[in-house]
């Protein structure tokens, strides 16, 4: 009976416990009514995986039952492309964005700062830093527009300069009309936006917040929900009161697809993925039937090309790599040296040329560049290797392989008659006088008639046999 009761009272404060809030803050939760928020990550470079990570979420995001989105930003930029595309749907969603750099340590450089404006409250942990929105010019270095043309020592203009100048101060202006927009759009501090462009100015959280570059600053996403709620903010031209405060935090993790979409497109993993690809059909083609290699090969391929379609791709430098390769294939079936010699240097160019952009983040590595170069040069090796050592092996097909070949005598007349070779029954002729049975060997063809002779070394008996 102890035991009974016991295990009755245990099972009732497991109960109890169940049901007991375990804080402070859970009798919001008791009275959850379905609603929550939802914090996604959004870290590393800005390319088009986030873009699609973030567009997914917030088209599938249900007003009705989620108060606001958290994006937790922790980036040190990216491709103008994919920030523009996070942009525009960050001012389309129907539910409020709250963008909030962390944890400490964590910054929201370059393309994380235009988003951080877009958002409808900008928050920052303590210990972090967003800026450095300077666009980065393609071709060289950041350059910062000039006020007068540039000229060298002596005076002279130097038009190349000036060119690389009004490219910096085009893509400036417009980086700098953008984040002004966004500044205005949310009520925040467009002069410093302004700054932050053109000079590459940075700030810690505090001077963020002091400068009013931020809404607030809050240690974490809990916290972060306390300090909004019951602000207003304007959704799709509406003014939204926020209620978030007690609201479980749900966390968005990118998926299975976001993430393969993340790792094919990195620029090396998307070129060693087409160089895969075209070695794989490459050889396939020379040995038709092996199977694997095309299949292989057809799908690295297509994996390959469909990274570099969403990637800032010069076509340029995309033909100079398949001219290359193709080069190198015809070098490879019909040895000149010159046609691999020029697919080396037209890959290298093409490959040098291939991703137009200078964010660090999204440039082919050197290390895979040459890596790709020496698989090439070592493949091209090995086919001209094999190729030599073919040609100068003894012919083993058609009539060249014939000549040296014993034979045996069949009937003889005169100077002509028929032999036995290859187990088939030929028309002979020698300059010389053969015995039936006698065993000769072939000196040459002409048409479908053997030119035969005697085998050297064997004595011939007294009726002219050997």
């Amino acid at each position: 009976m102890c035991l009974e009761y016991l295990t009755r009272l245990l099972v009732a404060v497991i109960m109890l416990t169940a049901w007991a809030p375990a804080s402070a803050s859970e009798p919001a939760r008791r009275m959850d009514t379905g609603r929550y928020v939802t914090l996604m990550p959004v870290t590393g470079p800005i390319g088009p995986a986030t873009a699609k990570y973030v567009r997914d979420a917030l088209l599938a995001t249900n007003p009705q039952t989620v108060e606001a989105i958290i994006l937790r930003l922790d980036t040190p930029g990216g491709l103008e492309t994919s920030m523009r595309e996070i942009i525009a749907d960050v001012l389309a969603s129907s539910v409020p964005v709250i963008g909030f750099v962390a944890p400490a340590g964590a910054h929201a450089a370059s393309a994380g700062t235009y988003i951080l404006y877009a958002t409808h409250v900008a928050a920052m942990a303590p210990g972090t830093n967003l800026g450095a929105a300077t666009p980065v010019q393609i071709g060289g270095p950041p350059t910062f527009p000039s006020t007068g043309q540039s000229k060298d020592k002596d005076g002279a203009d130097r038009a190349g300069e000036g060119t690389k100048d009004a490219m910096a101060t085009k893509m400036t202006n417009d980086a700098v009309a953008l984040i002004r927009s966004l500044a205005e759009l949310r009520h925040r501090n467009a002069d410093w936006a302004e700054e932050a462009v053109r000079e590459a100015a940075s700030l810690s959280s505090q001077a963020a917040l002091e400068k009013g570059v931020i809404d607030l600053v809050a240690q974490t996403p809990e916290e972060l929900l306390t300090r909004v709620n019951g602000r207003e903010v304007e959704v799709l031209g509406e003014r939204r009161r926020l209620a978030t405060a007690g609201l479980p935090i749900r966390m968005e993790e990118p998926s299975w697809l976001i993430r393969v979409l993340a790792t094919i497109t990195d620029p090396n993993v998307a070129f060693i993925l087409m160089i895969v690809g075209v070695y794989g059909l490459i050889f396939e083609f020379s040995n038709p039937g092996t199977a694997v290699p095309g299949v292989i090969g057809a799908i690295c391929l297509v994996l390959g090309l469909y990274a570099l379609n969403m990637l800032p791709v010069d076509y340029t430098g995309l033909a100079l790599v398949l001219l290359g390769l193709a080069f190198l294939v015809v070098e490879a079936f019909n040895p000149t040296v010159v046609l691999g010699l020029g697919g080396l240097v037209a890959f290298l160019l093409g490959a040098m040329m291939l991703i137009d952009t200078n964010v660090p983040e999204f440039q082919l590595s050197w290390t895979v560049i040459g890596g790709a170069l020496v698989a090439s040069i070592g493949l091209l090796a090995l086919t001209l290797g094999y190729v030599w050592r073919i040609r100068h092996q003894p012919v083993r097909t058609g009539a060249p392989a014939m000549v040296g070949q014993p034979a045996e005598v069949l009937d003889w007349s005169g100077n002509a008659g028929h032999v036995l070779a290859f187990g088939e029954r030929w028309q002979a002729r020698a300059s010389q006088p053969l015995t039936p049975g006698e065993h000769v060997q072939v000196a040459g063809i002409e048409g479908l008639m053997l030119e035969v002779r005697r085998t050297p070394g064997v004595a011939m008996g007294s009726e002219g046999r050997p």
